[in-house]
């Protein structure tokens, strides 16, 4: 069996799951920390969420790179998307941002739901989806402290 077959390997899930502290840390510190310290957990928290949609659409890139110019096109523009939307994100504001980042991990879910079986990488797709579980719930976490 490949590796791409055999699903993320022991570093890799080690390194996925441990991409959610920040998510789950920063949440959580905006319901329980000083309100001193709201306002760089919430940046923080936003960042972090626009930087690994970015992350998640740069993925698409590498699978062009390895594979050649037998894909298409829409696998580069689908790869800028996560960045543009991650962007536009930051400039929303928190709480909004933080929503739309929530949306956006969401959105990266379904889109590698239906390419990454194209490159059998669907052994990925349970990892994946309990990251965005984790990571969107941390977001709207966030917001939802914010309005509070």
């Amino acid at each position: 069996m490949d590796a791409d077959a055999a699903g993320p390997s022991l570093w890799g899930r080690r390194l996925g799951y441990g991409g959610l502290i920040p998510f789950v840390g920063l949440a959580v510190a905006l319901w329980v920390a000083p309100p001193a310290d709201w306002p760089l957990a919430r940046m923080a928290l936003l960042g972090y969420g626009a930087v690994i949609s970015s992350f998640l659409g740069a993925i698409h890139w590498g699978l062009v790179m390895r594979e050649g110019s037998v894909l298409p096109v829409a696998s580069l523009v689908w790869g800028v998307v996560p960045s543009l939307l991650g962007w536009l994100a930051l400039l929303l504001g928190t709480a909004p941002g933080l929503v739309l980042t929530a949306a956006l991990l969401w959105a990266c879910f379904a889109v590698d739901s239906v390419l990454y079986p194209r490159y059998q990488l669907q052994a990925w797709l349970p990892m994946r989806l309990r990251l965005t579980v984790v990571a969107s719930i941390s977001c709207l976490a966030g917001a939802a402290a914010l309005v509070r």
